[in-house]
């Protein structure tokens, strides 16, 4: 638990990783090209003590892991998201059962939630069941921009995606993490579009879909679909970032976020490893919005701050929160 100016905060990273790709696990030039993209995103964003080197980003040790997360970095239970990219990494970037092996042995510290594609038909309805039996999960990460063979992408819309929706309805399957962010190599900008959650949020209500970087930059797109659906939620992965490097363009972005959103449906996620807790929590918990947007977006307290940097992802995953910050859950 971090502690600030008397304050305690109780950290939920919503959006964690423990992925491979290294050289050894690349198929192809796609492979290459997408963990570089990443590293780039890392090396422009983060501060200078907290750069990796390219070998170092592509395969991290577990635990270099466990002690960024944990040791150092102020989170008190991580989310473990499983993103395959079987067409580019030959044993998966990071599947569902190399998460929950790591979930297994250290407990209580981590979620793990696994992942679907609707594009696997049949045979996908069967895996994610195995998957929810063998994990118990709580919660899938898909992202609609992966590739498959000769597909670029799909949507949260389309009729195969509705089977696999209904399916995590009937297992209790509540969280529905999307990646809808910035492009990332090779992948496609419109297949980021957040058009299609509006679509999938309004059709199952018991579902919340948790839109994972905000949508950016499609910003105003997402908040004026978030203000209509209750169950949709912002993910702040990649948009804390911007502390460091744009501290007004963060404003702008949790103020808008503020206004049409509120403080219950927003969450805090660190995207390890592109980005550690550690340096994204201390400046959180510092950061206020500049005095001349304040008229229009107020001001962050301490209590929306709890709420964010934990209580909310709490209150969705049934994590309990200790006293004495159970009481303000």
């Amino acid at each position: 638990m971090y502690r600030k100016d008397g304050h305690d905060y109780f950290v939920v990273d919503g959006h964690a990783h423990f992925w491979d790709g290294s050289p050894s696990n690349q198929i192809n030039r796609y492979g290459e090209g997408f963990i570089k993209c990443f590293h780039d995103y890392h090396r422009n964003l983060s501060p200078d003590s907290y750069r990796w080197t390219l070998e170092e980003f592509e395969r991290f040790p577990e635990e270099r892991m466990l002690h960024d997360l944990f040791e150092v970095g102020y989170d008190d239970v991580a989310i473990l998201q499983s993103t395959y990219l079987t067409d580019w990494f030959v044993n998966g970037f990071s599947t569902t059962a190399q998460n929950g092996e790591i979930a297994e042995r250290y407990p209580g510290r981590f979620i793990v939630n696994g992942r679907f594609d609707p594009r696997d038909g049949e045979a996908g309805l069967e895996e994610l069941e195995r998957l929810h039996e063998r994990w118990q999960l709580q919660g899938v990460m898909l992202c609609t921009a992966e590739w498959k063979g000769d597909s670029k992408g799909w949507k949260l819309s389309d009729p195969w995606a509705y089977r696999y929706l209904e399916k995590c309805v009937s297992l209790g399957i509540r969280n529905i993490h999307v990646h809808k962010g910035p492009t990332i190599y090779p992948m496609n900008r419109d297949a980021f579009d957040v058009a299609d959650v509006d679509d999938a949020a309004t059709a199952f209500p018991g579902l919340r879909f948790i839109v994972e970087h905000v949508g950016l930059p499609r910003l105003e797109d997402f908040c004026w679909i978030a203000t209509q659906e209750p169950n949709v939620y912002g993910g702040l992965a990649m948009a804390l970032p911007f502390l460091h490097t744009r501290p007004r363009y963060f404003a702008r972005i949790i103020g808008e976020l503020l206004y049409w959103l509120g403080e219950d449906r927003i969450l805090f996620g660190s995207d390890y490893a592109v980005w550690q807790p550690k340096w994204l929590v201390e400046k959180f918990a510092e950061f206020q919005i500049p005095e001349d947007l304040r008229g229009e977006y107020g001001e962050l307290t301490p209590a929306i701050r709890k709420k964010i940097l934990g209580l909310n992802a709490a209150r969705l995953y049934d994590i309990e929160v200790p006293a004495p910050e159970a009481a303000t859950a």
